[in-house]
């Protein structure tokens, strides 16, 4: 494993962009990104996910990302990490696994990028909670600042939100 490598996670209610930012920024530095594995998850489900399908999701994220690491060339782009399940688990079901909880406070970012919900809600089958998301923004927020996690919210549409995103970085890991 690298350690020289900045680890950025990319973070946010559904629908704000995550996964986009996370790829795009990755090829903008030209190095990997870890997409989020829920997604790939609840595809392959033929019922509602569960509560403990959230720590499997967990589990998973986080090896994909140890995985990734070894490759990434100076940074590492993480679309959502254990906060997103975290919020996600006491939103949907009022707890969270003790695992997560664990583990979340040793995960180790050197920022995150917090997404606004300022871009348009798009339908999306995994998407739950349209008239939620200055709700869910105002945990994430609340989250971060408990944790004491270094972030900046990334706010715009389209390129500017990239160019925020960048700028975000270059500010906080000197990073060009």
């Amino acid at each position: 494993m690298k350690s020289s490598v900045w680890r950025v996670a990319v973070t946010g209610p559904e629908c704000t962009g995550k996964s986009e930012i996370a790829q795009a920024l990755a090829l903008h530095f030209n190095t990997a990104w870890v997409p989020e594995y829920a997604r790939e998850f609840i595809d392959g489900l033929e019922k509602p996910y569960t509560y403990k399908d959230i720590l499997t999701i967990a589990k998973r994220q986080v090896e994909s990302e140890n995985k990734m690491l070894k490759s990434a060339e100076r940074i590492l782009f993480a679309d959502t990490e254990l906060l997103v399940c975290k919020i996600w688990c006491e939103f949907k079901f009022g707890r969270c696994h003790s695992w997560i909880l664990k583990q979340l406070k040793n995960q180790v970012y050197d920022l995150y990028l917090l997404m606004d919900v300022d871009l348009p809600w798009q339908r999306d089958p995994q998407r739950e909670h349209p008239d939620k998301r200055i709700e869910l923004f105002e945990l994430y927020l609340a989250e971060l600042r408990n944790y004491g996690f270094p972030f900046e919210i990334v706010k715009g549409i389209g390129k500017l939100r990239l160019m925020n995103a960048i700028d975000c970085i270059r500010r906080n890991l000197e990073i060009t």
